[in-house]
Order: C-alpha cells, then structure tokens, then sequence
C-alpha cells in the first residue's frame, strides 16, 4: 500500500472533496491546486498519474488533526466536524437536479389483438415441403452393368 491509497481511503472515508481539502492544506501553509490533486487520485496506469510524495501526506495529516481536534486555543469535537461534513455531503446530493428522462422518439404504443399467443415450440412448426433442385440424373460412362 502506497501513499496514494492511503490518500485516497481517506478521502473516502471522511467524505472529503477536492476543495476541502486544498483547505485542510492551507491550514499547515502548504499550497497545493485541485489539479494536482487530481492526479494522486487517478489509477496508476493512467498517464497523468503522479505518486504522492511523503511531504504531501504529512502535510494532509498534519492538517486534518487541524481540521477535525482544531487548535489548542479553539478546540473541536472531531465527531461534530464528521458529522458536519456528512450533513453537506447529503445536502450537495439531494440538491442536484435529476436528469429526466426524454425519449428521443414518441412512443407509440402497438394496438393489441385479441388472439392469444401460444409459447414457441420448435416441434408445432409445420414443415416445408423439400424442394428437389436438381433431378437425379443416371450416368452412362460406358460401363455395363452386369446382372
């Protein structure tokens, strides 16, 4: 397990967004863009990936005991900055619009008929007759037949 994980099973866990915790950085002075961010948080394969360096995760350690004990002068329930953050998480979701969904073509609903389908059976189907496309034909080559 690298950085990376570690970096991002947090972020999970404690429902962080990527703004949020550009500011949980800036608590300990450490400057860090959105983009930057990004690219600790993509797959290893991916070509803008970058390994999180130990300076940014103790960095982003340093500022979540910030962010969630507070200082010694103000300090903070951790749970209540948790549950905080919880709340927001569910309030951003409820709050975006659900797409609806518009078909791109009217329905048009097939009259129904009366006759009652039976469930297909290979066996019921009635078979065609074969068509012989060539006739048989005897060869003479010449050769007599003996009886």
């Amino acid at each position: 397990m690298n950085n990376n994980d570690i970096f991002k099973k947090l972020r999970v866990a404690l429902q962080l967004r990527d703004d949020q915790i550009v500011e949980i950085m800036q608590l300990v002075d450490f400057r860090i863009s959105a983009a930057e961010l990004g690219a600790f948080f993509r797959n290893a394969d991916h070509p803008k990936y970058m390994d999180c360096g130990d300076q940014v995760l103790r960095n982003f350690l340093n500022g979540l005991v910030i962010h969630l004990r507070g200082t010694k002068e103000e300090p903070k329930n951790a749970m209540d900055v948790i549950k905080q953050n919880q709340a927001e998480v569910k309030k951003n979701v409820s709050e975006k619009p659900k797409a609806e969904f518009k078909p791109k073509a009217e329905f048009k609903p097939k009259p129904k008929t009366d006759s009652k389908k039976k469930p297909f059976n290979p066996k019921d189907k009635k078979q065609a007759p074969k068509v012989q496309v060539v006739e048989k034909v005897q060869y003479k080559n010449g050769k007599n037949k003996k009886s």
